[in-house]
């Protein structure tokens, strides 16, 4: 066995099949046609080989190949998590902006798909290592034949390349393996460097807000992002569980939208779109624009941003530091676990010392790993012990989740109850929607690179204070007749929260605006992983997520 493992001819075929996983593997979960498919497995497998067998010292090309072997564990990791979909832009992206604790809490559940890599890529490196170490070649025949056997197979390959070029949905970077995954690799690059220059390009811009209310007037607005939070598991969309009881005795007061998707199932792209006029129309835009907390801030209103989250220099930080003050839970340890009722403090602390008052709070909702979202003793469904990610375990993981959004609940609840006395707006809407386990597919998490209708269908909630309903009576009217209107919730929060404090801007649009008469209902997007506007009617959605969104079916408990 020694000598087998030891041996350039088991490195050589070895290293030829692993890095020929994901090939194989993505022919079958991207529902490739029959010709993308062969085309996806005999060129790039020859290529493998040819360069295995570039040098007889096969440890060394096996070396020279790593940059492939760890796309390919990657890219395995991905498909034990996600079920399909190559490493996206997104992906790539979130191996910068995600914080250590998260990947940390994620790694923790993917121990199966972890066993699988370690097993098919640490032999290739650690033979790899020791035969270039030790000079061990490759037989002349070996490498002479193998190289004759991958010519042959590039040849078919490059046929096959040919005639998919004639198949109108085949894209080179879209459907060839690695070829996409580089390509995603470099547009990840090019938008870090962009964001890197955001202060620079946004430096000159202004909304040029203005007020229209008095200006004297004590006014309070209060915009909540919530985080992985799916509409289907509240209490106030009809779920079956008593998820928002304190919300449930206010349901009179509230506005409880129930058909609204969100245009992306990623944290990084969804809450900049939710933090300015920015949607999945014009998200290039946002290299050069700044946040709705700047157009408040224009308009006379004293800024506050409070976020239970990790700063990671991204778009969520450059627009929430455009406050006049701006606070992350996160920011000053690591060890210790922030719940999101630490961030009322910051809230009444301002109410005291302002009167005009736009306040933005970010908060940790309920993202995985949902058990650490909520102190013990507010546990109400049981068990909620941690437990793997695993559809055996789903109870757990769905008591878990659902006591994360009784803590949404209460937060909602004493925000509403500490500035009832003013004239208060507040919205409150999710980032996006989260898989769990929820039927056949057995589908977990968000930001896969196909989204679900759990990931896509998210809360959209308004509340307004007595006072202010007296004051602004027709705002109330107004978004209560478009209660039923389809909603893209990152496309219209921006509009919707100007009009609410009777904010003009040039870069306000009434179409947009749930407090506007002039809301028209439009095509809803998503935006995909290339930034590129789909229409949710064209995202390629499986039977249980068309029938969601139908209103059928709706998250049964």
């Amino acid at each position: 066995m020694k000598r087998l493992l030891l041996s350039p001819k088991f490195l050589l075929i070895w290293g030829i099949v692993v890095l020929a996983v994901p090939n194989i593997a993505l022919s079958v979960t991207e529902k490739q046609t029959w010709l993308t498919a062969l085309c996806n497995a005999f060129l790039p497998t020859s290529l493998y080989a040819l360069l295995l067998t570039s040098t007889r010292y096969t440890g060394k090309a096996a070396w020279w190949a790593f940059p492939l072997t760890f796309l390919a564990a990657f890219q395995v990791v991905l498909l034990y998590l996600f079920g399909s979909g190559v490493i996206a832009v997104d992906m790539w992206l979130n191996l910068v902006t995600t914080n250590a604790t998260e990947a940390l809490e994620l790694l923790d559940n993917l121990v199966p798909g972890l066993i699988t890599v370690f097993g098919l890529y640490l032999p290739l490196i650690i033979i790899s290592t020791i035969q270039a170490l030790r000079h061990k070649k490759l037989p002349k025949t070996w490498q002479r034949t193998t190289r004759l056997l991958a010519l042959g197979g590039l040849i078919v390959g490059i046929g096959l390349y040919i005639a998919c070029l004639r198949q109108p949905t085949f894209r080179t970077l879209k459907d060839i393996y690695p070829v996409n995954v580089v390509y995603n690799l470099k547009l990840a690059i090019e938008r870090t460097i962009k964001t890197a220059r955001y202060r620079k390009t946004s430096a000159n811009f202004s909304f040029e807000s203005t007020n229209t209310h008095a200006s004297d007037s004590a006014e309070v607005y209060i915009l909540v992002v919530g985080e992985t939070a799916r509409a289907g598991n509240f209490q106030l969309y009809g779920y079956k569980r008593e998820t928002t009881p304190l919300l449930q005795g206010e349901r009179e007061r509230l506005m409880v939208y129930p058909d609204v998707l969100t245009e992306s199932n990623t944290t990084h792209k969804s809450v900049p779109m939710l933090l300015s006029a920015i949607s999945a129309e014009d998200y290039d835009s946002i290299y050069h624009q700044k946040g709705i907390i700047t157009a408040f801030r224009e308009a006379g209103f004293y800024t506050l941003f409070v976020s239970n989250q990790r700063p990671n220099h991204s778009f969520i930080d450059f627009f929430g530091e455009e406050a006049d003050e701006a606070y992350f839970l996160k920011s000053k340890d690591t060890e210790k676990e922030h719940y999101d009722l630490e961030l009322l403090p910051y809230v009444a602390n301002a109410l005291k010392q302002h009167k005009r008052l736009f306040v933005v709070l970010h908060t940790y909702g309920s993202h995985f790993n949902y058990h650490e979202r909520y102190p013990d003793e507010l546990a109400h469904f049981l068990p909620e012990a941690n437990a793997d990610a695993h559809y055996k375990n789903r109870e757990s993981l769905l008591n878990a989740y659902d006591n994360t959004i009784r803590l949404t609940d209460q937060v909602l609840h004493r925000l509403i109850a500490m500035t009832d006395s003013l004239p208060t707006a507040l919205l409150y809407t999710s980032d996006h929607g989260e898989d769990i386990f929820d039927d056949q597919r057995h589908l977990f998490l968000h930001a896969s690179p196909n989204p679900s209708a759990y990931q896509l269908r998210v809360p959209f909630i308004i509340s307004l204070s007595p006072s202010y309903r007296s004051t602004y009576p027709e705002v109330e009217t107004i978004l209560r007749s478009n209660l039923k209107q389809p909603v893209s919730s990152n496309a219209s929060v921006f509009h919707t929260m100007l009009d609410l404090a009777g904010i003009k801007s040039p870069y306000h649009r009434d179409s947009l605006s749930l407090a506007s008469r002039h809301y028209k209902v439009r095509e809803r997007y998503y935006l995909d992983d290339h930034n590129k506007k789909i229409p949710v009617t064209q995202l390629h959605l499986d039977d249980e997520d068309r029938n969601m969104l139908k209103g059928n079916n709706i998250y049964p408990f």
